[in-house]
């Protein structure tokens, strides 16, 4: 941390409506209870098949510790509330459309391009850019947020969810302003697969919006593969009545899971992005705080920095470059992007993915690219501020460690 012991990430001021709104109430009053919430999302949509068991013991897990270790205030609890009977609801619904339409799991996933690396590396821009190209299809906020029914091809773009979601998706913005800065939310915006992943609640996702050390623990050494299954299962029933010619998906989360990803998707494609270690550190670090601030008013900067460490980022990378040099991943599925020359060269260096891939690059794709870069300046809604020296680490001791990559 700085020599304050204040980080420079921390967020201003709690908007007034926020701030009142935890004068008038109590964290005890917005109760988790694991049974009770499922009960709830049964009697809500009259439906009692989640479609396993397999979620039970994360989700349970989760609910306790975020019941018990992150300090949520009323808002954030009330938030974590409905995450839950969102995600739970969404099992039963999607479980009840597979039941009556079982021609849903013949749907083929062939060749999805899976944008990963390190987070802050620029995954999203990339995803956001690939997302204009009209033969893509990518998984939008509202569509993972309220999946049933499953969306149709000419509504795609009237769904009238996509209003529900907007305003559902900006309510983290409205709690803590600096987040706009950081990382752009919207219904109509490409979703990262933790979002997907979050039903089976083994997932990055839940460990980003809250303090919940038990339940990291937990996932640290959880099977990964259901929740890549119920990855497919997800697509599936958003392909059904809505294709694309192919699937592109990212997530940071699957750095440290390509073989699991690989085993439920021999076929994928891979996009690895990369960027100066000592950028990453203090930018995720930043948007960890802030995402964990949107719930808690007691959040320590010191838990932020140990949640994702130096070691943990070197790990990640060696772990990813153990597989291809080991023959996990042929040559010809994975192609790697640097961060700079996607900000500097983006047009050309998303050809180079094309090419290496062996996709046609249409004008029409091109041009979209262009005009969503031009609607999108850098910096749209002002400068995300971070600095390396916050992290309390030392610039040249980890210009070393990171030296072999």
């Amino acid at each position: 941390m700085s020599s304050s012991g204040d980080p420079v990430w921390r967020p201003g001021p709690r908007p007034g409506w926020v701030q009142s709104l935890h004068e008038i109430t109590r964290p005890e009053w917005i109760p988790l209870d694991a049974d009770a919430i499922l009960e709830e999302a049964q009697a809500r949509t009259g439906l009692s098949d989640f479609g396993g068991e397999d979620f039970q013991e994360p989700y349970r897990i989760f609910v306790d510790s975020v019941d018990r270790e992150s300090q949520a205030h009323p808002l954030g609890r009330l938030i974590a509330r409905s995450d839950l009977a969102n995600w739970l609801e969404n099992r039963l619904e999607l479980t009840e459309t597979r039941r009556r339409h079982p021609e849903i799991g013949a749907e083929r996933i062939e060749r999805p391009l899976f944008i990963t690396g390190l987070p802050r590396t620029g995954t999203s821009i990339l995803h956001e850019l690939l997302a204009q190209d009209p033969d893509h299809r990518v998984p939008e906020h509202w569509e993972v947020r309220h999946p049933c029914p499953p969306p149709e091809r000419a509504s795609y773009a009237s769904d009238p969810r996509i209003a529900r979601a907007e305003r559902q998706v900006q309510l983290w913005n409205h709690i803590v302003p600096e987040y706009e800065t950081m990382h752009e939310l919207g219904a109509r915006l490409p979703v990262e697969c933790i979002q997907i992943t979050a039903h089976s609640f083994v997932s990055d996702e839940l460990l980003g919006r809250h303090q919940v050390p038990s339940y990291a623990a937990w996932v640290a050494q959880a099977d990964l593969r259901p929740a890549y299954a119920f990855h497919r299962f997800f697509l599936q029933h958003l392909q059904w009545r809505c294709p694309g010619e192919r699937w592109v998906l990212k997530a940071p989360s699957h750095l440290g899971a390509l073989a699991t990803l690989l085993a439920v998707y021999p076929d994928a494609r891979i996009v690895v992005t990369h960027r100066d270690p000592l950028k990453v550190l203090p930018s995720v670090a930043s948007i960890l705080y802030s995402t964990a601030f949107v719930r808690s008013d007691a959040i320590d900067p010191a838990e932020v920095l140990d949640w994702f460490t130096p070691e943990t980022c070197l790990a990640l990378l060696d772990g990813m470059s153990a597989l291809r040099d080991g023959g996990g991943i042929a040559p010809e599925q994975i192609v790697d992007v640097r961060y700079q020359d996607l900000m500097e060269r983006p047009l050309e260096t998303l050809g180079s993915v094309y090419d290496h891939f062996g996709l046609a690059f249409s004008e029409t794709a091109a041009s979209r690219m262009r005009g969503y870069l031009e609607g999108k300046p850098r910096h749209k809604h002002g400068a995300h501020r971070y600095a390396f020296d916050d992290t309390g680490l030392v610039a040249g001791a980890e210009r070393e460690r990171f030296r072999r990559y």
